[in-house]
């Protein structure tokens, strides 16, 4: 940060974080609240017959995007200073399909801006390199061309990537890595105890729960990282800045400013649109223009059509 930024936004942005709001975290323990208070409270009307299950459906939808919304600020250190707390709070699998101690090694992972957007090493990166995408059938190219659309991404996006997601965990195993082993029986355990529980108690089918739920969450979390990154040679020009509206700003947490949390990762999500707005200018410099008006642009723009090639750029390497 101090390379790019003044002494005086330094000041700026330490008495940010040492306002009673980032000191206390008391929003973010109001959106914790919030999220698993609305969920519980949507089952409970369904059970009480008070809601359809056709109404319940789209508010449970939102909830657990909201919820994986969540749990990428948890794993940032918020909103407690305890690690295995935070973990706590972000464990209970409402969107069913990520283990979310999987998802905190992998993202951690992601942060290397050095490394942003290059396959096999960023493991976030919507990218291939080229020997990969020459030897791809024609069906795996249609699924990664169909990923950089809107519409592709909500769709296919997640079946594609829970399936990556299985099978690099079960070429670990057949390696004979057993890491994740007890992470996975704890998911799988809560997983099944959480779709009886919506049943038996709510009426939801399990099926239902999740292919009308669960996917369609997964698919509108996945909007988000449409094209927050980009393949450039200066790393921070990866990185983008969505100057969305309210709505979605507060569905992700506003994660949409995302080079100013890239550069300010424990900075707490209610914070970020200050410290955006007090070099506005500066950051838009910073990212080489990198600027999308909002998710209705992306959608206008990118509903069919793709953001840009699946294909890595060879010019765009490893800055050390």
């Amino acid at each position: 940060m101090a390379e790019y930024f003044d002494s005086e936004h330094m000041r700026e942005i330490a008495a940010l974080q040492s306002s009673f709001a980032a000191r206390s975290e008391w929003p973010t323990w109001i959106l914790i609240f919030a999220i698993y208070g609305g969920w519980l409270g949507v089952l409970s009307m369904l059970h009480h017959g008070r809601l359809a299950l056709s109404a319940a459906t789209p508010l449970l939808v939102l909830i657990c995007t909201w919820h994986l919304s969540l749990q990428h600020e948890l794993l940032h250190g918020h909103p407690t200073r305890c690690m295995q707390l935070n973990m706590l709070l972000g464990w209970p699998p409402l969107s069913v399909w990520y283990p979310y101690a999987l998802y905190r090694e992998s993202h951690f992972a992601h942060h290397r801006d050095e490394a942003l957007t290059v396959p096999g090493i960023d493991p976030e990166t919507n990218y291939v390199h080229a020997d990969e995408w020459a030897r791809m059938p024609r069906w795996r190219r249609a699924l990664w061309l169909a990923r950089k659309t809107l519409i592709g991404r909500v769709v296919v996006g997640p079946p594609t990537s829970v399936a990556a997601m299985l099978a690099g965990e079960i070429n670990a195993l057949a390696r004979g890595d057993l890491r994740h082993v007890p992470m996975w029986l704890a998911h799988g355990a809560g997983t099944v105890v959480l779709l009886v529980w919506v049943q038996r108690y709510a009426g939801i089918p399990w099926w239902i729960y999740l292919l009308a739920v669960t996917w369609p969450a997964l698919g509108l979390a996945m909007v988000r990282s449409l094209y927050e990154h980009r393949a450039a040679p200066d790393p921070k020009a990866r990185i983008a800045i969505n100057e969305a509206g309210f709505a979605m700003r507060l569905l992700f947490l506003n994660n949409n400013f995302h080079l100013v949390h890239h550069d300010l990762p424990r900075l707490p999500w209610f914070h970020l649109p200050r410290a955006y707005r007090m070099r506005r200018d500066d950051y838009r410099r910073k990212c080489s223009g990198f600027i999308i008006d909002g998710y209705g642009s992306l959608l206008r723009r990118h509903a069919w059509r793709a953001t840009d090639a699946v294909e890595y750029p060879s010019s765009t390497t490893i800055v050390n």
